[in-house]
């Protein structure tokens, strides 16, 4: 066998694999022995059909088969010798393959086209300045949240007059097509400029609306007639709606059975006690956000500051060729930049964690999917980490998708790892802000 590799411009190389008969017949013959005393043939006993009978059968395919096999283990451990930095995948030159004789050839020439990546440096050092956000939590934010819980926690109430946000409960009826359901109308989620005709109605009163007006989407159609998405989508016209109850939210009062529904029996018993756990959780809640964006924003930092050159061509043609996704020429053109701060990324973040010597263990990976199984059961905090009970489901966990899950895992802690040294060496810049400006900063980082 002879590999050559042929360095173009534009950091792509063409792979050229030439094979001779004594690098595949071998495995042919291989093949040849199990058919053998696999095949039933008629007129031959079990495991003696004669070898020139098996070739003449299945020769053809045995050799496509073996050597493509043979290509397989062969281009990859080459790239692996030869320490080639690559990405995507090679790209079989399908053009010489199609003029090939299998029947009578017995030396075969293959190319496959690779990109390259070049060596690349990054800088870790105290001398990067990356902006992290600490949210100042006003007085005003608490009230905010204890208000929104207080809605949450809400009950009921009947009353004579509709006012925004109460519940209408009556009949939808349209008489040109007898469709009718007994149904509800939640004033808050009427579009704002039609909500006036909701408000101010009692029992007994009928309002008359254009149903694509008030609800465009038929979705909302069809809970409102209680019928299938696809059995609404031509329904359209005059409606009319007859209240037959009000029902006005009343918010929770704040006491102590409303701590106990926040955050569970007698966790606090006073106001500024249930104040100070809101504020705790609202602060625990920003700082995972300000996390969050920091680990995007050293992210960004890394793949727009490090010098590295892509085979764009090549990777725009391998992400076309590739058979499990759906990607167009027009998709990948419009998502190719965030793809390739992804894939930059991902270049220097296996570089440092190869350079700072990271590496997610075993360990770290049961540890990593023992708190996602806790959290899916709503469990948080250390009392739940020696618990012997969820060590089942935690193997099971990683077993499952067919191993793919412990290697989904294994990628989040090594990822982690990876930003946590980054964190030690560069210099975090800290900025407070209060809510809206922390909430545009990240509205603008989308």
């Amino acid at each position: 066998m002879d590999i050559t590799l042929d360095k173009k411009a534009n950091n792509e190389a063409t792979l050229n694999v030439r094979l001779l008969p004594e690098d595949y017949e071998p495995r042919i013959e291989e093949k040849v022995k199990l058919y053998r005393k696999q095949v039933n043939l008629k007129g031959f006993r079990p495991g003696k059909v004669p070898a020139g009978v098996i070739k003449k059968m299945y020769g053809k395919s045995i050799k496509v088969e073996e050597i493509n096999e043979l290509l397989s283990q062969s281009v990859p451990k080459y790239i692996q010798e030869n320490d080639l930095k690559v990405v995507g995948e090679p790209i079989p030159d399908l053009s010489s393959a199609e003029d090939i004789d299998w029947e009578n050839q017995s030396e075969f020439a293959f190319a496959y086209d690779l990109g390259l990546v070049n060596d690349f440096t990054y800088e870790l050092s105290d001398q990067v300045k990356i902006k992290k956000y600490k949210i100042e939590l006003t007085d005003e934010t608490i009230d905010n949240t204890i208000e929104d819980l207080r809605k949450r926690f809400s009950t009921e109430e009947k009353v004579e007059e509709s006012q925004q946000d109460d519940t209408l409960h009556g009949t939808l009826t349209q008489e040109s097509s007898e469709l009718s359901n007994e149904t509800e109308i939640k004033t808050a989620q009427v579009p704002e400029d039609h909500r006036a005709q909701f408000v101010g109605l009692k029992e007994g009163d009928t309002v008359t609306f254009d149903i694509r007006t008030v609800y465009p989407e038929s979705t909302d159609i069809a809970f409102l007639l209680g019928k299938k998405h696809d059995e609404v989508e031509d329904v359209q016209g005059e409606f009319s709606f007859t209240v037959k109850e009000i029902m006005r939210p009343v918010p929770a009062e704040v006491n102590q059975e409303f701590f106990d529904q926040i955050f569970g029996k007698d966790a606090v018993s006073t106001e500024e006690e249930f104040r100070e756990k809101v504020k705790e959780n609202i602060a625990e809640n920003y700082d995972r956000e300000s996390d969050a964006l920091l680990s995007r924003t050293i992210r960004n930092h890394y793949a727009k500051n490090t010098d590295i050159q892509l085979p764009e061509e090549f990777l725009k043609r391998w992400l076309l060729s590739r058979n499990d996704t759906e990607l167009t020429e027009e998709k990948i053109s419009e998502q190719f930049d965030d793809y390739l701060v992804d894939l930059k990324w991902s270049l220097v973040s296996e570089k440092i964690a190869k350079d700072e010597e990271i590496n997610a263990t075993h360990d770290d990976v049961k540890s990593k999917a023992r708190e996602l199984v806790l959290s899916q059961f709503g469990m948080y905090g250390s009392q739940f980490e020696a618990d012997e009970r969820f060590d089942p489901i935690v193997e099971n966990y990683l077993k499952g998708e067919n191993g793919n899950n412990y290697m989904q895992v294994f990628s989040q802690v090594q990822s982690e790892k990876v930003f946590e040294a980054i964190k030690e060496k560069v210099t975090i810049e800290e900025e407070e802000v209060n809510v809206d400006r922390f909430n545009e900063v990240i509205k603008e980082a989308q």
